[in-house]
């Protein structure tokens, strides 16, 4: 199997969610660093135009969100698993809560808070990706409410830190699991990058002890690469062959059909074009050609992502 490699950079809070999960499997992996604003061109040449934060690359296959990569993760490295309990759809649907709403609580607080420190194309990239095309408004709202984010913020720690009340050392008992890094890299967002965070989680003792718990487990081995390395091994691989229709899917996805994949807010992304190779339930997976790579697969979620089929 290739090596592992993550396009990140490190203040990325998605990235370290990725990151604490390779220190969870205790895995080798790959950094290649990639610039904090758009554009991304050694990043969107293999995703076809996906320019969010984490990238996981194996091979010539590419998962796009966190939740493509963490399923990948577990199917590939199956031991020690990010579900150590028989709570698997219950972590999922967490997820979706620190990965949703939690995080964009998070991400407008921190924003708001830092107000005119920002600067002027910081402000207009995440503005317009987390805020949406009357992004200048609502980021001067959010600077103008920060005490009301916290006190949405103050609540979710406390429901966090009610759960570390019987002394188990993780959200779900003695081994850390997806969820931990689910919830962490919003913890870590929090406290690293808002004045305020360290004061707010000093509140929570148990969920103080839990944070430093996480940090102390690392994030595996790690070793950089260049993007052009990393678009060689692309450009020397094949990806996995796949073939699952989902005899379910509401929009009646099938392999090769031509279709388009993007977030599913309005960002002001590029959706992704290709041609369907694999669905199913929680995956989609979209074949697209690049003269510098040759075929690569790349995979989104179903959740949070809108797939239109091209007639």
């Amino acid at each position: 199997m290739s090596e592992i490699i993550l396009h990140n950079y490190p203040q990325s809070p998605v990235a370290e969610k990725i990151r604490v999960a390779f220190g969870i499997k205790k895995l080798d992996w790959r950094s290649v660093e990639i610039p904090r604003l758009a554009p991304k061109p050694m990043l969107t040449k293999l995703t076809g135009g996906y320019r969010r934060t984490p990238v996981m690359q194996i091979g010539a296959d590419i998962y796009c969100d966190s939740q493509c990569v963490i399923r990948e993760l577990e199917r590939r490295f199956p031991s020690p698993s990010f579900f150590p309990t028989a709570d698997a759809g219950l972590m999922w649907g967490l997820s979706r809560w620190t990965d949703g709403a939690l995080f964009d609580t998070a991400v407008k607080l921190v924003l708001g808070a830092a107000g005119d420190a920002l600067s002027k194309d910081f402000a207009a990239d995440r503005g317009r990706l987390y805020f949406g095309p009357d992004w200048e408004e609502r980021l001067t709202a959010a600077h103008a409410g920060t005490t009301h984010l916290a006190a949405q913020l103050r609540t979710a720690l406390h429901w966090s830190n009610l759960q570390f009340q019987d002394g188990r050392p993780f959200l779900l008992g003695t081994a850390p699991a997806a969820i931990d890094a689910q919830l962490y890299h919003v913890v870590w967002f929090i406290h690293g990058r808002w004045d305020g965070g360290p004061d707010l989680l000093s509140e929570f003792s148990a969920l103080e002890g839990w944070f430093a718990r996480m940090a102390e487990i690392g994030q595996g081995q790690m070793s950089d690469m260049s993007p052009e390395a990393a678009i060689e091994v692309a450009a020397a691989h094949e990806p996995e062959g796949l073939s699952d229709t989902d005899q379910h899917d509401p929009q009646g996805l099938e392999p090769g059909m031509k279709a388009t994949v993007s977030p599913d807010v309005d960002g002001g992304e590029k959706p992704v074009l290709g041609t369907v190779v694999a669905s199913s339930v929680e995956t989609i997976t979209i074949r697209r050609s690049n003269p510098d790579i040759g075929t690569v697969h790349v995979h989104f979620p179903h959740a949070g992502y809108r797939v239109d089929i091209i007639d």
